[in-house]
């Protein structure tokens, strides 16, 4: 198993356990192991929302926040983060931690996702060069507007972690979310 397969194990309190591929991390019921969600907003205020490409084993074609990942064996945080910014948005910038979370959400028979999850998020008005191999689409929206679509009942499909983690900001981090600025 390559390293950039591998996922890093982790318990409730993040202490590394050990090391398993990413397939067998997301078959059944899934094992509990590290990953990162990244908000990426535009000097306008607006997150960043993609749309998983087609191609994903789970939650494809939902709509998500901007960037997520694992970081790899023997990677630090900082650094899976920085990689995926790059592989998935073409973009760089600098990120803020905002909180950690677990959570575990079933797709099908075949596959979850267990993870204790770090959530940052960033500020970037650069151009994007989206990977096609990963979002299928993308948009920019206004925080008010992704709060009040993601309530309706007809609401788009939303990954389960997002959802999450956007809940807990709006109640409880909204004050990051702050008011346009120049960047």
């Amino acid at each position: 198993m390559a390293d950039s397969d591998a996922l890093i194990l982790v318990d409730e309190a993040d202490r590394r356990l050990g090391h398993l591929s990413k397939d067998l991390c997301h078959e059944g019921q899934g094992v509990l192991h590290r990953a990162f969600s990244l908000l990426i907003f535009n000097r306008r205020g607006e997150l960043l929302v993609q749309q998983r490409a087609p191609r994903k084993r789970l939650w494809p074609l939902y709509w998500s926040n901007s960037c997520c990942s694992h970081p790899r064996v023997g990677e630090s945080m900082q650094a899976a983060t920085r990689r995926r910014l790059l592989e998935e948005l073409g973009i760089q910038c600098p990120l803020q931690f905002l909180f950690k979370f677990q959570y575990h959400a079933q797709f099908d028979a075949n596959g979850a996702e267990r993870e204790l999850c770090s959530v940052f998020i960033g500020r970037c008005d650069g151009p994007l060069e989206v990977n096609r191999e990963e979002i299928v689409d993308w948009r920019w929206m206004r925080p008010e507007i992704l709060q009040r679509d993601m309530t309706r009942s007809d609401s788009p499909r939303y990954t389960p972690w997002f959802m999450l983690e956007w809940a807990r900001i709006w109640r409880e981090h909204r004050g990051v979310l702050g008011e346009p600025r120049a960047l």
